[in-house]
């Protein structure tokens, strides 16, 4: 068999050389894919939570007034805001319910103040007579995100401790949460030992707004978002104990886990999977996918529409009290 000419050799080196340069550029193209897809995703999940410090820059209903920087705790990130309705000053001996909100931004940023926050809900629920708490909690690098879960429970307590003094009934709460936020409101409503730790007495249910977040092991050990590893560290121990999934062993309060259909990260096959396992130990969960993006589903809840009204008829079947301010 003859060996190829000079010109055959020059050509197949050639020939190499460029499916090389081919096949790193590819490479290099699927590496620039992937960073641009996690830098979308965090603006995603960080945009609608951008700080808004300065208080509530939105009108509030009439006779409605907020309670601003009720601290929980000594740190300066331990601080709430309670939005009154006006009925909340009437000296009633019917005490309202409270709804107990709990802010996103990948367990780093955000704000209790931020009008995607607050504003539509405030607006939606205060003239139907309930009271709304946002909270602040410390964040990354501070605390990672089962200690942010421990700052919630601890505001939560303190929040259920005030409510009479509010014209609240600390019986009658529902915990909300968007994003990371929702993953540690998802948390609490699996760990027991948290919620006993810090005192928390039992709440009527809780909405999950759009958590990717329920299963930590699983993310952990595909390919995932870098804000992952900031949460929630590199031990493994530490990932099945910050993950709602995980922690799911007795039947907690009736659970709604909104999700988005439209995110690339596929929230709702999470979000599927945990309430087919509270199901089965007989917790009451469901899934109310939403072809709306993560910050919609944050800032339309409150709205007029079909979304805010099958979260209220999830709140409405939590207790009469709350049916009959819904109706």
């Amino acid at each position: 068999m003859s060996r190829p000419g000079k010109s055959s050799r020059l050509l197949i080196c050639c020939t190499a050389f460029i499916a090389c340069q081919f096949v790193c550029q590819l490479s290099q193209a699927g590496v620039i894919r992937d960073k641009l897809m996690e830098r979308r995703a965090q603006q995603s999940e960080m945009e609608e939570e951008e700080a808004a410090t300065n208080g509530p820059r939105f009108k509030l209903p009439p006779g409605a007034r907020v309670l601003e920087d009720v601290a929980y705790g000594s740190d300066a990130k331990q601080k709430m805001d309670v939005y009154l309705p006006a009925s909340a000053g009437d000296h009633s001996a019917v005490r309202l319910p409270v709804i107990f909100m709990v802010h996103g931004g990948a367990w780093a940023i955000g704000s209790k103040t931020h009008n995607k926050v607050v504003e539509n809900k405030v607006a939606r629920w205060l003239p139907k007579g309930f009271i709304f708490v946002s909270i602040n909690y410390r964040m990354l690098p501070q605390l990672l995100a089962r200690e942010q879960a421990e700052d919630v429970a601890r505001a939560l307590a303190m929040a259920q401790s005030k409510a009479a003094e509010w014209g609240g009934d600390p019986d009658q709460f529902i915990v909300m949460g968007h994003s990371a936020g929702a993953h540690l409101i998802s948390l609490l409503s699996t760990s027991p030992d948290i919620v006993a730790q810090f005192g928390v007495r039992p709440w009527l249910g809780s909405v999950s707004l759009d958590s990717a977040a329920y299963d930590i092991p699983a993310i952990m050990a595909t390919k995932h978002y870098g804000f992952y590893d900031k949460a929630f560290g590199t031990d493994p121990a530490y990932w099945r104990r910050s993950s709602p999934l995980h922690a799911l062993s007795t039947a907690g309060a009736p659970f709604l886990a909104v999700c988005s259909s439209k995110r690339p990260d596929h929230p709702c096959d999470q979000a599927d999977y945990f309430v087919k396992r509270a199901n089965a130990i007989g917790m009451r969960a469901s899934v109310l996918p939403q072809a709306r993006s993560h910050g919609d589903i944050n800032q339309q809840l409150g709205l007029e529409n079909s979304y805010t009204q099958a979260v209220e008829d999830f709140m409405a079947s939590l207790s009469p009290a709350i049916r009959r301010h819904l109706e």
